[in-house]
């Protein structure tokens, strides 16, 4: 399966909305501490708009929301990892996500055998406080060495212009959030991205 090198991250459907049409075809619907109403109605409309312009929509944690909707994919964090039914979440063939920081992190996500494993923080980021610095380059390239054929995202304080230092280091993809949701211009910057990692 060969995934699309561009991958951001989005909290509300308004943003796919705006990003879809210039032409993005792997997002990420991250929403936080929101009523499930609020949520399933959110993916609903996600998944609609994915389909519509033939792009791949990434659930974020809600998993359970996800197998009802029959979205395609879902992405778990540690944490997530610890509540999840994964038997449950195959059994539905939902495409699965993981974010890892360490090795320990690493070699728990190997075994489940995910479709892509996400490392980060590459870079310093300021969109959630983490306990791990960042990992930097070469850690992509150690991570890319030890997942093999698995897709290798690459997260955290990404921007057009570090995007081809993480592909040279190994990673397959680079996901974005805050350098394109605080951008002045972001549908400019999205088609940046997209002829970076084109």
């Amino acid at each position: 399966m060969t995934l699309p090198r561009f991958y951001p991250i989005f909290d509300d459907v308004s943003w796919l909305k705006r990003m879809l049409p210039i032409g993005i075809k792997l997002v990420q619907l991250r929403i936080k501490d929101a009523s499930d109403d609020h949520v399933r109605a959110q993916i609903s409309e996600g998944q609609s708009l994915c389909r519509e312009y033939g792009a791949a929509l990434v659930i974020n944690d809600y998993w359970q929301i996800a197998i009802d909707l029959g979205c395609d994919w879902v992405h778990l964090g540690q944490e997530d990892l610890d509540d999840a039914d994964l038997a449950a979440i195959r059994k539905a063939d939902l495409k699965l996500g993981v974010s890892t920081h360490d090795d320990e992190e690493l070699e728990r996500v190997l075994a489940m055998e995910p479709e892509y494993i996400a490392l980060g923080p590459v870079y310093p980021t300021i969109l959630k406080k983490m306990k791990w610095h960042q990992q930097g380059l070469p850690r992509v390239t150690e991570w890319k060495a030890r997942v093999g054929n698995v897709p290798l995202v690459g997260i955290g304080g990404m921007s057009v212009e570090r995007a081809p230092g993480v592909f040279e280091a190994g990673a397959d993809i680079v996901s974005a959030v805050t350098d394109i949701t605080l951008n002045p211009d972001p549908e400019t910057r999205v088609r940046q991205w997209l002829e970076t990692c084109g």
